[in-house]
C-alpha cells in the first residue's frame, strides 16, 4: 500500500474554507485507490506558481516531510501542468501526481465492460499525451502503482505518434459501441416503455436503490466509484406496468474533462432518460455543493432540460426521518422525495411520484383481436404498454397502458378504461 500526502492550495477565501472538505474527499479517493494517507498539507498564496504549483518554500518542506514519514507518493487536490508534475518530480524524487490522474486510476480499476475499459483508457491516454514532450523514456521510472494503472503498464514510453495512433484507433472502436448503442436507444424509443436515469454524487446510494427498485443485487460499497459500468433493468408496478431504470457511473466535483469527453457512449444513457431521479446524500455537510456540482454536469452534457426529480437518500441516519417521511405527499410530490434507499422506507412514495410523472398522459385500454390479426397485435404492442394478454383459438384480449391518440387511430372499436393512470 502506497503512503501518500494530500497537498491543498487555496488562492480565495471561499477555496480556504473548503479545504478541509475538499481534502477529506481526496483522502477518500486515495483511499478508493488503494493508498494510506499519512499526512495532509495546505497552502494559501494569491496566485499559482507557474513552475511549482505551491511557492518553492513549500516545496522544500513537502521533502522533509515525505522523508521523515516514508511517503511514497505525492497527490495534489488540482490539476498541474505537464511542467508543474514535472518540476515537482524533480525537486522531490517522489512520484506526484495530481486529481485528475488519480481519478482516471480508480477508473481503470473499477472498469468491467470492454466498453468501460476502452472509455477510461482514451481518457488516461488523452490525459499522459501533453506530457510525454520532453519526457522520453522518463515515463518508465515511474514503475506501477496509483497512477499508473491501465495504459501505464502499456509502454507510456513510446513516442508521441503512437500514442496517437492508438487513442484514434480506441476513438474507433468506442464509435462503433456508440453506434450499438445508439440502435438499442432506437429500438427502445420506438416502445413506449419510459426510461428512468438514476444520478448522483458518488456514494450518494444510487446503486442501493436501483437495487430495492429492481430486486437486482448490483455490487454496493461507501468506496468512491463502485459502480462504473451502466446497467439497465425493469422495475415493475404491482398491476404489471413497467419503466426502465439505468444506474450508472457516480459524478462528483472537478470531475476530469477526459472522462466527460471519453464516457460520451455511457453518458448519453442519461442524456435519452424520459427522467431523471437525482440521488442526494442528506447526511452529506456538503450535500448542496453536491447536488449543485451533479446538476452543473447534467447542463454540460446536454440533460439539464429532462424533467428531473431530485431524491433525499438517507434519512434513516437523521433524528427527523418521520418528518421528512410525511413531506412526501401532494404538495411536494413534483420535485423531491424523502427516502432510505437501504431500509426501504419511502421507496413506496418515490414509485407513486413516478408513476405519475411516466404515465401521466396514458390511459387503460381492453382490448380484443382476432386470432389472426398478429400484425395488429404488433403494432399495438408499438403503441402502449401491454399488461396482460390472453389468447384462445378464437381472439386475443389484451390490457394496456396508451395514450388514446395513438390507440384511438386505427382501433376505433376499442373499449376504453375509465380510471386513466
Amino acid at each position: 500500500m502506497e503512503r501518500a500526502i494530500l497537498v491543498n492550495l487555496s488562492t480565495s477565501a471561499r477555496e480556504k474554507a473548503e479545504a478541509e472538505d475538499s481534502l477529506n474527499e481526496l483522502a477518500a479517493l486515495v483511499r478508493a485507490a488503494g493508498g494510506e494517507v499519512v499526512q495532509r498539507t495546505s497552502q494559501s498564496r494569491p496566485t499559482v506558481s507557474p513552475r511549482y504549483f505551491i511557492g518553492k518554500g513549500k516545496v522544500q518542506e513537502l521533502a522533509a516531510m515525505a522523508e521523515e514519514l516514508q511517503a511514497d507518493l505525492i497527490v495534489f487536490n488540482h490539476n498541474l501542468t505537464p511542467v508543474q508534475q514535472r518540476s515537482l518530480e524533480d525537486s522531490l524524487g517522489l512520484k506526484v501526481i495530481d486529481r485528475t490522474q488519480l481519478i482516471l486510476d480508480i477508473f481503470a480499476q473499477r472498469a468491467r465492460s470492454n466498453e468501460g475499459k476502452l472509455q477510461v483508457e482514451l481518457a488516461q491516454l488523452s490525459y499522459l499525451l501533453p506530457r510525454l514532450v520532453g519526457r522520453g523514456t522518463a515515463l518508465s521510472r515511474l514503475g506501477g502503482g496509483i497512477g499508473t494503472r491501465g495504459p501505464g503498464e502499456k509502454k507510456l514510453e513510446e513516442d508521441r505518434r503512437r500514442i496517437q495512433d492508438k487513442i484514434s484507433k480506441i476513438k474507433r472502436e468506442i464509435k462503433g459501441l456508440q453506434m450499438r448503442r445508439a440502435n438499442q436507444r432506437a429500438s427502445r424509443k420506438r416502445s413506449p416503455v419510459p426510461v428512468v436515469s438514476l444520478v448522483g454524487y458518488t456514494s450518494a446510494g444510487k446503486s442501493t436503490l436501483f437495487n430495492i427498485l429492481s430486486r437486482e443485487h448490483v455490487f454496493t460499497s461507501s468506496m468512491l466509484f463502485a459502480t462504473l459500468d451502466p446497467i439497465l433493468r425493469r422495475v415493475y408496478f404491482s398491476d404489471g406496468l413497467y419503466f426502465l431504470l439505468s444506474d450508472t457511473v457516480g459524478f462528483i466535483r472537478k470531475l476530469p474533462v477526459e472522462l466527460i469527453t471519453s464516457f460520451q457512449a455511457t453518458l448519453e444513457e442519461i442524456r435519452e432518460a424520459d427522467c431523471i431521479c437525482h440521488i442526494i446524500d442528506l447526511t452529506s455537510a456538503q450535500a448542496d455543493e453536491q447536488a449543485e456540482a451533479v446538476e452543473r454536469i447534467l447542463s454540460q452534457i446536454g440533460a439539464g432540460g429532462i424533467p428531473l426529480l431530485r431524491v433525499y437518500n438517507k434519512i434513516d441516519l437523521l433524528p427527523n426521518k418521520d418528518e421528512l417521511l410525511a413531506l412526501n405527499g401532494p404538495a411536494g410530490r413534483e420535485r423531491r422525495v424523502y427516502l432510505a434507499a437501504k431500509t426501504g422506507e419511502g421507496t413506496a412514495d418515490l414509485k407513486r411520484m413516478l408513476r405519475e410523472a411516466l404515465f401521466r398522459d396514458m390511459k387503460l385500454f381492453h382490448v380484443r383481436l382476432p386470432a389472426g390479426q398478429r400484425s395488429l397485435l404488433d403494432q399495438l404492442a408499438g403503441r402502449g404498454v401491454i399488461l396482460k394478454a390472453t389468447e384462445n383459438t378464437d381472439y386475443v384480449e389484451l390490457t394496456l397502458m396508451a395514450r388514446p391518440e395513438s390507440v384511438r387511430s386505427f382501433l376505433p372499436d376499442s373499449s376504453e378504461g375509465e380510471k386513466p393512470c
